[in-house]
């Protein structure tokens, strides 16, 4: 089926699907049925060919991060900003950027992709360079155990024709080297000894006994790499990166310590592009990484009523962990969870969060489906709950009613979170995703 007509009922089922309120991947799908090849025909067109990034955690904010560097660098980046990380999300993405004869005027892709539907990609898009953040308990309901996690990100890793950016500090995305052919360039980011305590992992959640290296028994594993960039200070947004034996400091835009460490997994990944004909100059990469603002939902702040209110995406235990972390003492916390699919319908990885860090302040209210779980879990840890609510309108209404001037902290799951975004729309300005 020739390409301008297939743009052409893309375009018009996306129009459909926003005038219905539907999601952005639906577009993709019905073009993927009319013409398979598609999304592989289409960025094939790209001279600097594909950036791919997945893993558990940090997808989103790490793609967004590659991309508006790139962007300072003067390249035109195609990437997927709605954070539909499948591959019809690509395909819907494409849509909005090709012109009437299917054309993508762009230099390089730089694309987040869920761990699954990675596979599914690169089994029509061999991407030149592919950056591999973590593998942690996420929506196991989908997965089952996280080895078979860490096997799917190794299949992105082999089939990938230049160059494998892995996180040096997590055993199971490290081992993954060991199963690449020689002509593979593999590069590493991480971070110094001393900042291991900002960085829990799975196994350490609720004690510190068990090694990183548990369930990991490959040399390799146990072995440290150099790390082509390693995070080495952390001081609030102000940070530091050694590269090339040399010092970098930045004040981030972004907050946590997680975001600084996904920020060296992004220079680790554009450093993997440079070549003779073009070159990337590190002073320049620093600046750019300095100007980067959030990406929806993953630390991104509002303003309502003149005081901010940050949203944190949350979907695992060491990731909601190193949230807590972040949330600043006058904060007022709203927690909402669902169960929705794009959730994980299992929940009981929350069990595995401590939410003493919570008990000083309490928690302004609790909502969502799964609300009332939520506030029983906060109740083992000893952490009061003002208000259980799952209606969404109502429990923002709450938080921001019953704590006048205080900035508002919500932590929420991805269905959570979407929703809370259209409620806010409510009291100030919220951007349409990817935009």
């Amino acid at each position: 089926m020739s390409n301008p007509f297939v743009v052409a009922i893309g375009r018009l089922t996306r129009l459909a699907a926003r005038l219905r309120g539907g999601g952005s991947a639906l577009p993709g799908l019905v073009v993927e049925r009319l013409s398979p090849r598609f999304m592989a025909d289409t960025l094939a067109q790209l001279p600097q060919g594909v950036l791919l990034v997945s893993g558990t955690n940090g997808k989103t904010t790490t793609t967004r991060i590659i991309t508006q560097v790139l962007e300072a660098q003067g390249l035109k980046v195609f990437t997927n900003p709605t954070g539909s990380n499948f591959t019809r999300g690509v395909v819907a993405a494409l849509l909005g950027e090709v012109d009437w004869r299917g054309e993508l005027h762009a230099d390089i892709a730089v694309l987040e992709l869920d761990e699954a539907h990675a596979v599914h990609f690169v089994e029509q898009v061999r991407p030149r360079v592919s950056v591999l953040l973590n593998v942690l308990r996420d929506q196991l309901d989908r997965f089952g155990e996280i080895d078979t996690t860490a096997e799917l990100l190794g299949t992105v890793a082999r089939a990938t024709t230049e160059t494998v950016v892995l996180n040096r500090e997590d055993p199971r995305v490290r081992a993954i080297a060991e199963t690449l052919p020689e002509s593979t360039d593999v590069r590493y980011f991480g971070f110094a000894e001393g900042l291991s305590q900002l960085f829990p992992d799975d196994e350490s959640l609720h004690d510190g006994h068990e090694s990183r290296d548990v369930h990991v028994s490959s040399a390799l594993a146990r072995h440290t790499p150099h790390a082509d960039v390693r995070l080495d200070v952390v001081d609030g947004q102000q940070v530091a990166y050694e590269i090339d034996d040399t010092s970098y400091p930045v004040t981030l835009q972004l907050s946590g310590a997680h975001n600084a460490l996904n920020a060296a997994a992004a220079l680790a990944g554009v450093r993997a592009l440079a070549s003779a004909e073009h070159p990337i100059d590190t002073g320049e990469l620093i600046d750019a990484l300095g100007t980067v603002t959030a990406a929806f939902g993953r630390g991104e702040v509002l303003k309502v009523w003149g005081r901010p209110v940050r949203i944190t995406l949350v979907k695992n235990p060491s990731g909601f962990r190193s949230s807590l972390r972040s949330a600043e003492p006058r904060e007022c916390v709203l927690i909402a969870i669902n169960d929705a699919y794009a959730d994980g319908r299992d929940l009981s990885w929350l069990w595995d969060v401590d939410f003493s860090a919570l008990r000083k302040r309490g928690v302004s209210a609790v909502s969502g489906v799964r609300a009332a779980e939520m506030a029983l879990r906060l109740r083992y840890d000893l952490v009061d709950v003002d208000t259980v609510e799952p209606d969404f309108a109502k429990a923002l209404a709450h938080v921001l009613n019953d704590n006048p001037g205080l900035p508002v902290r919500i932590f929420a799951t991805y269905t959570a979170m979407l929703r809370l975004r259209r409620e806010l729309g409510q009291y100030t300005t919220v951007t349409r995703m990817g935009e």
